[in-house]
């Protein structure tokens, strides 16, 4: 539930501070007092909205996903919206986006102001259904979450034997082209450091005449060693650092001389030819190491190919097997279904009675198998298209509708606002809504906007918006509480007989009467 609210600087509210409690929560006042502004406030406090706010926060009850939304839970969760140069949400003081803040918030509170099928679609109305059979049956929720994990498991194997089919046709093809890859990558035969190594050889190649001219020309330092030890001796100075570093010289010369004739045997032409053909692999694959790879992957491609067909049998026998496992399980929960099809009708025609709408019609047609068994429910209402329905007669068979769901609710259904639900009914009409709204009420908190008494009657919490210069909201105390609902009756101009009717209408709401 939504416990606190704060609203600062928004259009003609200048502050507000608000604490709700369970139930049903009813707003009222004149027109152009600000209902529908308070109303789209708490929306955006908890990013269903956007308003041009200062500061919109709710406190509130419901749960977050610590791991999905990188958020943790307190008690309560403050969510709250900001506006200065830019718009800013935050849960706990932790930064969020727009899209975060929706996505948890819509989980827990629906806006019913428009016409949102979604309550009508097939799966919602099975939903509708398997949840009675739940209450009335501990096995059957084991057995639609075993028939949904085996449906999971039989969808898998189902696409991989489609994946297995699309292959089969195209098999050789797959296969031929598979071995021209690996046979193209063979042929040239890489080796990993190939590459440098022939780039170092071809740099050695473009140097090797230079190298040994002037090898030849360095040779000649040779000719004056004997004289130059002499004269170190002459002169009593130690020739050991000289004989070293001639020595040096000397193999470092012999070395590259025998590096110089393994060249000779080494054709130009075919380093570059070399280096071409491994350039082209790189350029395809990225690298040597890439192509090796691949051809590795090509390899294990022919084994898969190869092994198809026993890859298939085995599939098939696992998806004839689950499939049999599945219709006899989908024959079971549309034993259920039909077992308490008319009950759940019933009911729904209760309310739609309450309701003062005409009696509906629900039935189970076949459909193929799918994640929920082999049922789809068809609601219908005598004489009339859903998408034919006015405004009034939609929202009171979508109320119709979550009053029979709120009978199998384990656990509270959130939040649902409402706006000026009871607009243009007649007095029997409204009191029918308030009823509802009464009922829904014990597993919903509610907020609603209403212009009509019998409502208004019902709210376990009212609160009044008003108007001076600037709008402004407060909780009415129950004397308070009948003279709004006795200025609803008769206008600003209120009566004695209108405070009456509004006493006992007041009372009779609880049970005073």
């Amino acid at each position: 539930m939504i416990e606190r609210f704060y609203l600062k600087e928004f259009l003609t509210f200048k502050e507000a501070a608000l604490e709700f409690h369970p139930g049903l929560v009813v707003f009222t006042g004149p027109s152009g007092s600000g209902k529908s502004i308070l109303m789209r406030s708490i929306l955006a406090s908890v990013g269903l909205d956007s308003v041009e706010a200062q500061v919109c926060e709710s406190s509130v009850g419901w749960e977050i996903d610590e791991e999905r939304y990188g958020i943790e839970n307190d008690l309560p969760n403050i969510f709250r919206h900001v506006k200065k140069e830019k718009t800013r949400y935050f849960i706990n003081n932790q930064s969020t986006s727009k899209n975060s803040m929706e996505s948890i918030s819509s989980g827990y509170l629906r806006h019913l102001s428009l016409k949102d099928y979604s309550d009508f679609e097939p799966s919602a109305l099975l939903d509708l259904i398997d949840n009675r059979i739940r209450i009335k049956n501990s096995e059957y929720g084991s057995l639609l979450a075993i028939h949904k994990t085996q449906y999971q498991e039989y969808k898998i194997y189902a696409d991989q034997l489609k994946t297995i089919e699309e292959q089969e046709k195209n098999l050789s093809d797959l296969k031929e082209f598979a071995q021209f890859e690996i046979n193209k990558i063979d042929a040239i035969k890489p080796r990993i450091g190939e590459d440098e190594e022939l780039t170092l050889i071809k740099k050695q190649l473009s140097k090797k005449e230079k190298i040994e001219q002037v090898i030849s020309q360095a040779n000649s330092i040779f000719a004056y060693e004997t004289a130059v030890s002499s004269a170190l001796g002459l002169l009593e100075t130690d020739s050991a650092f000289f004989d070293d570093a001639m020595n040096e010289l000397r193999n470092i010369f012999e070395s590259a001389s025998e590096r110089l004739e393994e060249l000779e045997d080494i054709s130009v032409e075919s380093i570059l030819d070399r280096i071409e053909q491994i350039a082209e692999l790189k350029r395809r694959y990225g690298g040597v190491e890439e192509a090796l790879e691949y051809r590795d992957k090509k390899k294990s491609e022919i084994e898969s190919y190869e092994s198809i067909e026993h890859s298939k049998d085995e599939l098939i026998k696992q998806i004839d097997s689950l499939k049999l496992a599945l219709e006899q399980s989908a024959q079971r929960l549309s034993g259920y279904r039909h077992e308490i099809l008319d009950e759940t009708l019933k009911s729904l025609n209760g309310y739609l009675g309450m309701l003062y709408l005409r009696e509906a019609t629900l039935s189970l047609e076949h459909t193929p198998l799918g994640s929920t068994g082999s049922d789809k429910v068809i609601l219908g209402l005598s004489g009339t298209k859903l998408d034919k329905l006015s405004s009034g007669e939609f929202n009171r068979l979508r109320l119709a509708l979550l009053a029979v769901g709120v009978e199998s609710l384990e656990k509270n259904g959130g939040v649902l606002m409402l706006d000026e639900i009871d607009a243009n009914l007649s007095g029997e009409e409204s009191m029918s809504v308030a009823k509802v709204l009464r009922h829904l009420s014990t597993r919903y908190q509610i907020f609603v906007i209403s212009h009509q008494p019998q409502l208004t009657s019902m709210g376990e919490q009212h609160f009044l918006i008003y108007k001076d210069h600037e709008s402004r909201v407060r909780e009415l105390n129950n004397d308070e509480r009948v003279e709004e609902i006795a200025r609803i009756i008769s206008g600003d101009a209120i009566s004695d007989e209108a405070r009456g009717f509004a006493r006992d209408l007041f009372e009779r709401s609880r049970g005073l009467a």
